[in-house]
């Protein structure tokens, strides 16, 4: 694998994401912050949720092997108390990773995190300019 190949496939950086319910409850729009190092992936996420909009952050912890992506998310403060389990597949460019979420013996439902190519191109040039 180049370098390019390696920068391009790594998770790191600001994805926007949106997880649902599975019932009539509207989606939640999250950012997530991934920082990858070797398969091993933690995070943080902010997202507004409630008829006020109020801010929630959680921390994430993970890994990725190939294209499967698994992490934990574990909100700082408020009324999810239990870590929520997500599990996706990452798509063949590195800009999209979908699957679901579960809170343990509880809800589940699905979730998309995306990224913009063009910031993945601009970490595989600042690598190849630094190699």
């Amino acid at each position: 694998m180049t370098v390019q190949e390696e920068t391009t496939q790594n998770l790191t950086g600001v994805w926007n994401g949106r997880y649902f319910y599975p019932r009539e409850l509207p989606p939640v729009s999250f950012v997530a912050t991934l920082i990858e190092t070797a398969s091993l992936l933690t995070g943080t996420t902010h997202e507004s949720a409630g008829p006020a909009g109020a801010a929630r952050y959680a921390t994430l912890q993970g890994q990725r092997h190939g294209s499967s992506v698994v992490f934990v998310k574990t909100y700082n403060a408020g009324p999810h108390v239990h870590p929520i389990d997500y599990r996706g597949v990452l798509n063949g460019d590195a800009t999209e990773i979908e699957g679901v979420w579960q809170i343990r013996g509880n809800w589940w439902g699905k979730f998309l995190m995306i990224r913009s190519p063009g910031k993945v191109a601009a970490v595989v040039r600042k690598a190849a300019e630094r190699v």
